[in-house]
């Protein structure tokens, strides 16, 4: 979702302009652990690929030649490493060159792809550290380095199965009522067969008519604390030799339903048989699935009349005009918030619940009441034709004929950009009025 400050448009006290912090700071990216397992009857050990890459925090730097100091002084005797081309081995490490580093939450890759595997005689359960360090040039300070010791990669040599869920993203956008197809293949990357397995799905709210498998059991949630979604438990009786793979019977396909928007679809796998699985991390993936379509957003004011020293209730309320739902499925942010700037001539005090107290600029604002601004959260979904009303109570200090307050709705963390909703069709009604007298 693109996230900004949508202009209220209202005769309303005015925003100050606020700039970003003139701060940056350098990162490393990388697993916290990885399991390597012993090879396949003395055989040599199967590689495993480390993912390793920088990135800074502010995208208004420029931050070039990176340097990231990779130490493997701990590996002796556990793990070898083969270095990639932008790494120049020397003593027990290397320093690996990335000449463009990119900010965060851009178009970010990994940067350094590090092979590793278990050394020769080798024993389960032997462990070693990687450690990184890193600068670069740019920033305010015309150079950045990353915190000190804050970053590593604990290998653990490991012998079992290991279920990897191999399922490519990149679905294609389809309408509502499209059929679309998830490849799913699960293979064993272990140096041990697994003895039977087990495969759980879950498909969001906007996904139906999943494929129907003779060894899956199928549920659907209620809705009341998390969107509605499907289930799926499979249990698979066969045996999973290393490097062998499987796939189910038939294509695994699901269907865009007309409130669908963006969606999910989570798998997993685990060994059957009490067994443990050397490595989770790649048991697991889940695939966004995008439908064309739209859920209009609006908010609506109201009109309360008081004397001076009276005290007046006005409803604030949002709406999804449909026709599709919307949820924040990864990041469990709100989906919205709902914003309050006072009418002048007024004093909040009574404030609904899962509203805050703000600044006119979006800062810290010490007390419950009284506050000039009032943000309020949405969950982090809204079926396509949710409703939520906020009661707000007000003090009439003074009356000011006509006096006028802006009612918004804004995506989440907004205060830095102007971006609407992308999927919201509608921006008109993403304003109102609170006018008072």
């Amino acid at each position: 979702m693109t996230a900004g400050l949508l202009a209220a448009g209202l005769a309303a006290p005015a925003f100050a302009t606020v700039e970003p912090p003139q701060t940056d700071q350098l990162w490393i990216h990388q697993p916290y652990e990885q399991a390597l397992p012993l090879g396949i009857g003395g055989g040599l050990p199967e590689s495993r690929t480390l993912e390793i890459g920088l990135s800074h925090d502010n995208a208004n730097f420029t931050v070039t030649d990176g340097k990231l100091t990779i130490d493997i002084s701990d590996l002796a005797g556990v793990a070898e490493v083969t270095w990639p081309d932008n790494c120049t081995p020397g003593g027990a490490g290397a320093v690996c060159d990335i000449p463009v580093v990119p900010a965060i939450g851009g178009d970010y890759e990994d940067q350094v792809l590090l092979e590793v595997r278990a050394a020769a005689g080798a024993g389960v359960g032997a462990q070693g550290t990687i450690t990184y360090g890193a600068t670069a040039t740019g920033g305010p300070g015309g150079t950045l380095t990353a915190p000190q010791e804050s970053f590593d990669t604990t290998l653990t040599v490991s012998s079992g199965p290991d279920l990897l869920v191999d399922a490519p993203g990149g679905i294609p956008v389809g309408l509502p009522g499209d059929e679309r197809t998830i490849p799913l293949k699960i293979t064993n990357k272990g140096n041990a067969s697994a003895n039977g397995f087990t495969v759980k799905m879950s498909a969001s709210y906007g996904l139906t008519d999943l494929t129907q498998y003779p060894a899956c059991a199928y549920s659907t949630t209620d809705g009341t604390d998390y969107p509605q979604s499907t289930h799926v438990t499979c249990t698979f009786d066969q045996v999973l030799a290393p490097g062998a793979s499987f796939e189910l019977p038939e294509p695994l396909t699901v269907r865009l339903a007309p409130h669908a928007l963006d969606e999910r679809f989570d798998i997993g796998a685990e060994p059957g048989g009490g067994a443990q699985d050397i490595d989770t991390m790649n048991n697991y993936r889940a695939l966004g699935i995008r439908a064309d379509n739209a859920a209009d957003f609006s908010v609506t004011g109201d009109t309360v009349s008081g004397a001076a020293g009276s005290t007046v209730t006005a409803k604030l309320t949002f709406k999804n005009n449909g026709p599709a739902w919307f949820g924040n499925l990864g990041s469990g942010d709100p989906v919205a918030v709902v914003r309050l700037i006072a009418p002048a001539g007024t004093t909040v005090t009574g404030v609904p619940s899962g509203c805050e107290p703000r600044t006119l600029t979006g800062g810290y604002y010490p007390q419950r009441t009284g506050a000039p601004r009032y943000d309020c959260s949405l969950p982090f979904w809204v079926l396509e034709d949710a409703q939520r009303t906020f009661a707000f109570s007000a003090r009439v200090n003074t009356v000011v004929p006509g006096a006028t307050g802006a009612v918004s709705v804004h995506p989440p963390f907004g205060e830095f950009g102007t971006f609407p909703f992308d999927f919201d069709p509608n921006l008109t009604n993403n304003t109102a009025a609170l006018t008072v007298n």
